[in-house]
């Protein structure tokens, strides 16, 4: 995803970024947002709900589906089609994506895309699973990792991709305009 960057080229240390239209949070007082990048909000946000912490938690729930597989739970062919999606919080382990995926690492994200926020674990929870607190065989899953960044470099490129199809699109809308002389008769 865009806004997760990697520290360094080698390492494992990302860094969410992007944070133009974040406000502090004040749990006595009720929150209502209606931005945000479609595949990561979570349902509350789409129904123009209240937030909590929780709406972080299921946030954080689909980046690691997206860490450890290299696919999004609820991309559509447009943002519509996504947060509809969301909405619905229909979603399943991609077989061949999470082939190699621990139970822990899966236990982890469906304790956190969960569609109720009051089902979801807590950040203080999430550092107590038993996935995070195992490192012993975290080694052992180097291959699976790789994998892993294939697949999310190939959803980058698909990304780009379709933001740049849209753009020569537009373009050459725009450029039928101006040749037809459609501006001057909107007095442009």
């Amino acid at each position: 995803p865009e806004n997760i960057l990697c520290v360094t080229a080698t390492g494992h240390m990302v860094k969410i970024i992007d944070f133009g239209f974040a406000r502090r949070y004040n749990p006595r007082e009720k929150l209502k947002v209606n931005f945000g990048t479609p595949e990561f909000l979570p349902p509350e946000v789409v129904s123009y709900e209240p937030v909590s912490y929780s709406s972080d938690m299921w946030s954080m729930g689909v980046i690691t589906y997206m860490l450890l597989s290299g696919l999004s739970p609820f991309l559509g062919d447009n943002d519509t089609e996504t947060l509809n999606n969301v909405l619905v919080a229909d979603w399943y382990f991609d077989e061949e994506a999470f082939e190699g995926i621990s139970d822990e690492a899966k236990d982890f994200v469906s304790n956190l895309i969960i569609k109720q926020k009051s089902g979801r674990i807590s950040a203080a929870q999430c550092l107590q699973h038993p996935w995070l607190n195992n490192l012993a065989d975290k080694a052992k899953r180097v291959n699976r990792r790789l994998k892993s960044q294939v697949l999310l470099r190939k959803y980058v490129m698909r990304r780009r991709w379709k933001k740049n199809f849209i753009g020569v699109c537009a373009a050459n809308r725009f450029k039928k305009i101006t040749s037809s002389g459609s501006l001057t008769a909107l007095g442009i």
